[in-house]
This record gives structure tokens, C-alpha cells and sequence, in this order.
């Protein structure tokens, strides 16, 4: 496989993986919503802060013994179910009711501890850089440098799709601001948090 070919595959693949709805999409969208804009960036900050974390140890070697060793993945996968499931739990038992509520609850809340931990602590992210980037590195090149360089297209790909969801909800800021709507979004989103919690919990090392 050429470079043109390798990249080019690799970013339709990941564009594809980027379009998938799943917890970062949830996470951008409740933030941003709820939150505003700066919180929402945090957020998507905290993301691609996960990712280059995952893509460091994809490239020193833990990637590849989250993919053999059942404790290293039961561990990790535990802990994030955990953290998944806390957070649900919170938003789905204790939504806000409006806007200046959100603001003196969450103030204090990093939002770029909640994308990095959110996506840390999730190691299929991990089993898929193992899995998957080796398939684009083409024969001779360095496997360090080119796990970072399409671990960065992967992030740029995220970013633009966070950027593109961030300026669709404020333009509809003055609906989904709305007291009902406030509580709607928090009690949907932890419930989707707590079903991801539930698919990682009850999933299995590939392999």
C-alpha cells in the first residue's frame, strides 16, 4: 500500500467511524446544549487529549497487552464502566431544570476532564488503534510516526464533526434551553451514558 493509498483509506474509514453516533456525539451535543460553547470545546479538547493518550500507548506497547491480557482489559473496562455509569446515573436522577441552575452547579466542572476521562477510561478505544492503524502503515515507515500522524486525522476529523454539532445547537440555543428541554436532554444523556456503561461492562476482549 502506497502513502496516498494508506491515507486516503484511512481517512474515509475514519470519517465513517467519526459519523458513527456513540458517547463522544452524546457528550458534544449534551455539553454544548446544556453548557454552552466553551464547555463544549473543553470537552471535545479532553477527547482528542484521550485519544493522543491512547495513541502514546498503542505506540510504547500497552495497547497491544490491553489486546492479549483479560486483567489489563477486565481492569480497564471495569473502571470505565464505573465512571460511564456514575455519570448517567447523575444526569438521569438529578437533571437541571434550567439554564442559570446549570451554570452554578456545573461552573466548577472541568469539561476537559469529562471528555479525556470519558474517553481514557474506554478501552475500546485502545483495541481499535491496536487493531486497526497497523492495516495503514505502509511496510518500512515508522509504526510510532505513523501512529500519531493517523491518530491527528483522526482527531481533526472529530474535531470538525464536534464544530459542526456545536454551531447546529446554537442556533437553536433559545429551544433547547428551555426548562422541559433542559431536563430532557440531561435525563436522555444519562441514559445513554448508562447503556454504553452496560454494552462496556458485558463486552469481551476481542480475540
Amino acid at each position: 500500500m502506497s502513502i496516498t493509498d494508506a491515507l486516503l483509506a484511512f481517512t474515509f474509514s475514519a470519517a465513517l467511524l467519526t459519523l458513527t453516533p456513540g458517547l463522544d456525539t452524546a457528550l458534544i451535543l449534551r455539553t454544548s446544549t446544556i453548557e454552552g460553547t466553551r464547555k463544549a470545546i473543553q470537552t471535545q479538547i479532553g477527547i482528542n487529549a484521550g485519544c493522543l493518550a491512547w495513541a502514546a500507548a498503542v505506540a510504547c506497547g500497552l495497547g497491544a497487552l490491553i489486546a492479549v491480557s483479560e486483567l489489563a482489559y477486565n481492569l480497564l473496562k471495569w473502571t470505565g464502566a464505573a465512571y460511564l455509569a456514575w455519570l448517567g446515573v447523575k444526569m438521569l436522577f438529578k437533571p437541571r431544570s434550567k439554564m442559570g441552575e446549570v451554570r452554578l452547579a456545573q461552573g466548577k466542572q472541568n469539561g476537559f476532564l469529562r471528555g479525556f476521562f470519558g474517553n481514557l477510561l474506554n478501552p475500546k478505544v485502545g483495541i481499535f488503534y491496536v487493531s486497526f492503524l497497523p492495516q495503514f502503515i505502509p511496510t518500512g515507515h515508522s509504526p510510532v510516526l505513523w501512529t500519531f500522524g493517523l491518530v491527528l486525522i483522526h482527531l481533526l476529523l472529530g474535531t470538525l464533526w464536534s464544530a459542526l454539532l456545536i454551531g447546529c445547537t446554537r442556533r437553536l440555543s433559545s429551544v433547547l434551553k428551555r426548562g422541559k428541554v433542559v431536563k430532557w436532554l440531561d435525563r436522555s444523556t444519562g441514559a445513554v451514558f448508562l447503556l454504553f456503561a452496560a454494552r462496556l461492562a458485558l463486552s469481551r476482549r476481542p480475540g
